[in-house]
């Protein structure tokens, strides 16, 4: 039985960025809204931990990069600085058993290879901007876009292997998905969402150029302290009951943000805000049914396979050979990492990546096995030092019940076409928000930002606030 109910104007189910962003902005207008999230914390997919040693590692998202200006104005408003990835020196490139280094962007080791990868992700960037941002569904070539995977067309268009392995890392990176699991219309639409592929994969002047002082989660714990006893944690919802004019959010029980204490289970609301990925909805119960459309979406829609690890060490020893940390792999669990140090050095630190069908084979190893098998990995790239770091530490997202995987929901051949316009249309009382559903820098902090502040407008419209 329910602990107690509740009763509000808006209902928000989640608090990751999207969730907050949409109750700060009713909150603020003065609308009775209550936030309640499955998780002990807040921030969804964006997770700082301070380590034993001190060092502050963020196991999620953690970059903010030109164009982000939602996100780069909520760091203003907070006082929350940032600082430059460091990228001074060269990368290291593993390419068929061998190892080399690389200045720039693009690993060099074969010129030729490298100049047709470039040339395919310029191609693929340039054919991105024909996709509307707001109905990619609707471009003039969608549904031939939509019939085939992103690893078809790179099939079909790269054929030297070293360029295809260069570009399914960066393609991994940023997806957590192989690209024969992924539209081609759904790539297309996400690299224009983020100004393309290239932009997507570099630092200097791209979605990774710096990091947050502090890490990335403060200001998600910032919007959380200026709801107060408006936040639930600990209490996952498994039912949603609807109309046109009301809804019902049926959970477990948790504890509120401030004092800890029980919190409710029931919660009626004239109105949701599901800020969930499309693979979260459809665990839920819905009384009524959804529309097949928005059902098939959130069934069609899975999580990528992302294992983040972070490698400590007393320093950023690598910086001093003349590396900055930066490893492009085409073979190993260990695809892709960078300098995740400090702005002031005082210890070194490795993030990197373990991604797609890498992430599947491993995570279901033991746990040591799992670290022995990355610390080879870093040891080939960095050398002995990097094998035996002060801490190491993983998260695998795949094994988060309330996440599922990461870093952002695929989406399958034919269903942006099929059931595209469902993904934001309001279904009776209840709205969608999340990363997935932003039109710009969607799968990124910042498109969560602005996900949620969309859905609390559609919420105020239907409220007549």
């Amino acid at each position: 039985m329910p602990s107690a109910d509740r009763q509000c104007e808006v209902v928000v189910v989640g608090a990751g960025y999207a969730g907050l962003s949409a109750a700060r902005r009713l909150h603020r207008l003065g609308v009775d809204v209550l936030v309640v999230e499955a998780r002990p914390r807040v921030g969804g997919r964006v997770w700082t931990e301070t380590l034993p040693s001190g060092a502050v590692v963020d196991h999620g998202g953690q970059w903010v990069g030109p164009g982000q200006d939602r996100l780069e104005a909520l760091a203003a408003e907070l006082d929350v600085g940032t600082f430059a990835t460091f990228t001074t020196g060269a990368g290291v490139e593993l390419r068929q058993g061998a190892r080399h280094t690389y200045a720039g962007l693009v690993p060099t080791s074969d010129s030729v290879a490298a100049a047709e990868g470039v040339e395919a992700i310029f191609d693929l960037d340039l054919t991105a901007q024909q996709v509307p941002l707001d109905a990619p569904w609707s471009a003039p070539d969608a549904v031939a876009w939509d019939e085939q995977t992103l690893g078809g067309w790179l099939t079909d268009h790269v054929k030297s292997p070293a360029a295809r392995s260069m570009i399914d890392a960066a393609v991994k990176g940023v997806f957590g998905a192989e690209p024969g699991e992924m539209s081609l219309l759904f790539a297309l639409f996400y690299l224009h969402a983020g100004g393309g592929l290239m932009n997507l994969a570099r630092t200097t002047g791209g979605a990774q150029e710096r990091r947050f002082h502090g890490g990335a989660q403060q200001m998600a714990l910032a919007l959380a302290a200026e709801l107060g006893d408006r936040l639930l944690l600990s209490s996952p919802v498994r039912r949603v009951d609807y109309d046109d004019d009301s809804v019902v959010v049926v959970g477990e029980g948790g504890a509120g943000a401030g004092d800890g204490t029980a919190g409710v289970t029931v919660v009626r609301a004239r109105r949701a805000i599901v800020a969930m990925a499309p693979a979260l909805v459809a665990r839920l119960e819905w009384a009524p049914a959804l529309p097949a459309a928005r059902t098939q979406l959130s069934m069609r829609a899975p999580m990528g396979a992302v294992t983040k690890v972070h490698a400590v060490y007393d320093a950023p020893f690598w910086r001093d050979e003349g590396l900055n940390g930066q490893l492009v792999a085409d073979t190993g669990a260990l695809r892709i990492t960078f300098d995740d140090s400090p702005a002031d050095a005082s210890h070194g630190v490795l993030v990197g990546f373990v991604v797609g069908n890498e992430c599947r084979r491993l995570d279901d190893r033991p746990a040591e096995e799992r670290r022995a098998v990355v610390l080879d990995d870093l040891a080939r790239a960095f050398g002995r030092r990097a094998g035996s770091p002060l801490e190491f530490v993983e998260q695998r997202w795949c094994a988060e019940p309330f996440t599922a995987g990461g870093p952002v929901a695929v989406f399958s051949p034919g269903l942006l076409t099929g059931c595209g316009e469902a993904l934001r249309r309001p279904v009776g009382a209840v709205h969608w928000a999340g990363t997935e559903t932003a039109t710009r820098w969607c799968g990124y902090i910042d498109g969560a930002l602005s996900s949620g502040e969309r859905a609390a407008d559609e919420v105020l419209a239907a409220l007549a606030r």
